[in-house]
């Protein structure tokens, strides 16, 4: 038995049951369905009128998801590439450098268990973090903090 196609509509609330999408994002995903721009962009704007889709919950959701893994750098330069408003970006920018150090011990320590023994692994260790993301200043602070406080 052959099952019933999907309307637009029902592509997209199916879609936006799975995960948040930024607005960009699920227009990008839903283009091949619609039969032009005009009853995609209808679609996006009831979506949002009806907050089945939020630029601001995806937002909060990919730094959540990301947060514990990556830098600053890295998460802010993700949500640019969904095009969300400057204002948003700003806000959460500042709510990121307030635990970006932080999280870079975090990780850091997750990664390597001990402290760099000579340059050669210090490097490797900055390397490390600078390829997550995060800024010179949390890396920096990452490496001066005492490994003996640290239980897994």
């Amino acid at each position: 038995m052959l099952k019933p196609k999907l309307s637009l509509k029902g592509r997209a609330l199916r879609y936006l049951s799975m995960r948040e999408y930024s607005r960009i994002e699920l227009a990008r995903k839903l283009s091949a369905y619609a039969q032009d721009d005009d009853e995609l962009n209808g679609l996006l704007n009831w979506l949002e009128e009806s907050k089945f889709l939020s630029d601001q919950r995806f937002s909060e959701a990919l730094v959540h998801k990301r947060q514990g893994r990556f830098g600053n750098q890295k998460i802010l330069a993700e949500l640019q590439s969904h095009q969300l408003n400057k204002e948003d970006l700003e806000e959460i920018k500042d709510d990121l450098e307030a635990t970006e150090s932080q999280r870079a011990v975090d990780v850091l320590w997750r990664k390597f268990s001990a402290p760099p023994a000579d340059h050669r692994e210090k490097a490797k260790q900055m390397q490390f973090l600078a390829q997550r993301g995060f800024s010179s200043r949390a890396i920096n602070f990452a490496l001066k903090q005492p490994r003996e406080s640290f239980d897994e």
